[in-house]
Formats: structure tokens, C-alpha cells, sequence
């Protein structure tokens, strides 16, 4: 099988569950195009890649949403494909004909659900409406206030309604308000500014553990303190270190004992994960987004040669506290101001600025599916992919000990 990219975005239901996730895949190394038939051979690669791979390894028990040409929509599917947990999203340029009305029944039949990519309502691709299970809609590809036009022309076929490229909190409510069933977007990443004393006051003392946390000469002693001040942190400590990730075949019963056997530096990362998902109000797919940025920037950092080298320790705070503002719902400058993290983390969390900002950018740009930026990266195609999955693999095999989901 060629070198691919294959990256993830996930798509939520209204409670912020995570439903389904879109795979996003590009073939091969990025400045070639040796194919005959570009439709044909990209569909093959993800339907390859998605076999070799494996769907649960990708999506867990979540939904997978791949995009079809109508090339491959007329050739079928490999039996070897689930239908149970596939959505099948036909591309926004394919207008329907009898042929692909009849295959995308045939679909249907084998318990494949339909969605329309990028749909705008217009009377030719009614036949396509009618035969749809959901309907993707995408925010800033419609023009400003048609959005609920669209959404009142669809309502009488009974389809579930996707938002898609919704980017901000303001954009997430407002389809909520339409009626909107799923929603899919960077909305989640970003802050949302909040007021009241009671939000802020719960805030301010995460920052306050965060900045205390990352105090050079916070010691062995200061840190058994501090987590045990908080039963419920002492309680999530000791179930993650009892979990059978570490498989220590003795039981840890205090936090000194557990910051004796994984480190200082270790334990440290711990809390303040904790910390970032205690906060009742965040999707669980945030803090999990977070794990695998961190993760993956540690693992390609460990592999940089050169003048560049980047300490894995620092990479993996960076990825971390990529989406800090999100979390604790304040500007990222304001949150940094009040951390003493070095001049180098600050920039790269910033601005991207250095070899510590390159490689979360590189990383940032890879879960969007940006693959021309990728490309050009120190990193060959192979290195980025099973970097990410095996992320994936991580960061979803310590959650269940070490983050209570929401």
C-alpha cells in the first residue's frame, strides 16, 4: 500500500458527544500525480487504507464518514467494508442520474447510511434529497442570512441536518437553534468569553494549579501537597497509575509512591490534564484532541535530528496547551501572562514561532487535512501517519483511567 495521510475531524451530536468522525486521507507523496484516473485511484487508497487499518483503530465505536466520487459509488464497495457504523457522503459535484440512484440504493439496502457533502438546495438533486439519510451543510460556503432558507427547504424530507465549518460558539448556537442534529467544526477549539463570578472563580483556580504546576522549583514535596489538597485529583491520580496502562502488578495506595515511580515531570503533565478536564462544561473530545496533539508532538520531536533538535518534554507541553483559551475560556495571551513557561513555549504557542511553533503548526495543520502544508514538512508521509494513529491509539487507551468523560 503507497504512503497516505489520513487525519480525523469529528462530528458532534447536540449534547457535544461525539457522533461520527469525517476521515480525511490524501494518496501518496504530495508533489507526484502519476494517475490515470484521479477519482478512481484516491477511492481505491482510502477504501485500501481504511482495511489495512482498521475502522475501529480510526473511529472507535463512532460513526466514519468517507467521502465517494460517483466513479466509485457506480463500482461498489468491498465486501470487507462495515455498513453498520459507514456513512457514505456523495460529493457536492455529482448530480443524479438512474444509475447512481440505483447504487446508492443498493447502499442503503446493505445498511449504509447516505449523506449529501457541501449540499445547496437546488431542484435537480431533489432525487438525491429524497433517497438521503443527512444532509451536510456547509456555513461559509452560503451566503450570509440564507442559512435558514435552506434549512426550512429541507425540513418537509425529514432528513437529519449537519453544520458544517461551524467556528465559533455564536455559529454552534445559532444552528442549534435551526434545528441543527449535528455539527461539525473547529468551534470546540476556540474560547468561548464567559461572565459571572461563579465561572470565572472556577477558572482562576485552574490557572492558578496550572502556573503553580509549571514553577521550575515546584518540588517533590510541594506537588504531594498540592494534589492531595484535592481528594477528587488524589483519587484520579491513583486510579490512573492502578490502571493496567502502567500494569505494575502491585497496588499504588499513596501519591508519594506514585510520583516516586513515574516522575516528577510525569505526574506533573497528569494534573494538569486533570485540571484542564475538570471543566464540566467542555466536550470530552477537547481534552482527547489535546492528548493527541501532545503526544505527537513528543513523538516527532524524539525523531528531529539536526540544529533543531526539540526536547520531547517541551514538545509535549506545547501540544497540550495548544487549546489552553478554549479550555479556561480566556484570550491565550492573558492565560500565558500568568504561567512562567520560557519565552520559547510562549512563542511557539503564540505565534508558532520556532522549531517548537513549526512542529505544532505541522500538527495543527495535519488534523485539518492540510495537505500541502504537510508536504513540505522534514517529515515524509509515512512518519506523519503513524505518528498520528498510533496518537490516537495512546491517547484513547489512558483516557478511560485517566479522564472521567463527560
Amino acid at each position: 500500500m503507497p504512503n497516505i495521510f489520513i487525519a480525523r475531524q469529528p462530528i458532534y451530536d447536540r449534547k457535544l458527544n461525539v457522533y461520527a468522525y469525517e476521515l480525511l486521507y490524501r494518496a501518496g507523496e504530495l508533489n507526484q500525480a502519476n494517475v490515470v484516473d484521479g477519482d478512481d485511484a484516491t477511492s481505491k487508497v482510502l477504501t485500501n487504507a481504511l482495511i489495512e487499518i482498521g475502522l475501529p483503530a480510526l473511529v472507535g465505536s463512532a460513526y466514519a464518514f468517507i467521502n465517494l466520487t460517483k466513479h466509485y459509488i457506480l463500482e461498489g464497495l468491498p465486501s470487507s467494508l462495515a455498513q453498520d457504523n459507514v456513512v457514505l457522503e456523495v460529493l457536492e459535484d455529482i448530480l443524479p442520474d438512474e444509475a447512481l440512484i440505483t447504487a446508492l440504493n443498493k447502499f442503503k439496502a446493505e445498511g449504509y447510511t447516505i449523506a449529501l457533502d457541501d449540499f445547496v438546495c437546488d431542484p435537480a438533486k431533489r432525487p438525491l434529497v429524497e433517497i438521503a439519510d443527512l444532509i451536510k451543510i456547509d456555513l461559509m460556503a452560503l451566503p450570509e442570512g440564507t442559512l435558514e432558507d435552506q434549512v426550512n427547504k429541507l425540513r418537509p424530507y425529514g432528513v437529519r441536518l449537519l453544520a458544517e465549518k461551524v467556528e465559533t460558539q455564536e455559529e454552534f448556537k445559532h444552528c442549534k437553534n435551526l434545528g441543527f442534529d449535528y455539527f461539525q467544526g473547529y468551534f470546540f477549539c476556540k474560547p468561548n468569553i464567559i461572565k459571572g463570578k461563579r465561572a470565572l472563580t472556577s477558572r482562576l483556580a485552574i490557572m492558578q494549579l496550572m502556573a503553580k504546576l509549571q514553577e521550575p522549583e515546584l518540588d517533590f514535596s510541594e506537588l504531594q501537597a498540592l494534589i492531595s489538597q484535592d481528594v477528587s485529583l488524589s483519587y484520579r491520580i491513583l486510579r490512573y497509575i492502578n490502571s493496567a496502562y502502567f500494569s505494575l502488578g502491585r497496588k499504588i495506595d499513596s501519591i508519594k509512591h506514585s510520583i516516586t515511580l513515574v516522575g516528577l515531570k510525569t505526574i506533573k503533565s497528569w494534573v494538569a490534564i486533570l485540571a484542564m478536564s475538570s471543566i464540566d462544561d467542555k466536550p470530552y473530545e477537547l481534552t482527547l484532541t489535546v492528548l493527541i496533539r501532545a503526544h505527537m508532538c513528543e513523538t516527532l520531536a524524539d525523531i528531529t535530528t539536526g540544529t533543531h533538535k526539540i526536547p520531547a518534554e517541551n514538545a509535549f507541553t506545547v501540544g497540550l496547551f495548544s487549546a489552553l483559551d478554549a479550555f479556561l475560556d480566556k484570550p491565550l495571551a492573558d492565560i500565558l501572562g500568568t504561567l512562567p513557561l520560557a519565552d520559547e513555549l510562549k512563542d511557539a504557542l503564540m505565534k508558532h514561532d520556532g522549531p517548537l511553533g513549526q512542529l505544532l503548526h505541522l500538527i495543527l495543520e495535519y488534523e485539518q487535512g492540510h495537505w500541502n502544508t504537510v508536504g513540505d514538512s522534514q517529515y515524509n508521509a509515512s512518519t506523519l501517519h503513524n505518528a498520528y494513529l498510533e496518537s490516537i491509539h495512546w491517547a484513547g487507551e489512558i483516557s478511560d483511567t485517566l479522564i472521567a468523560k463527560h
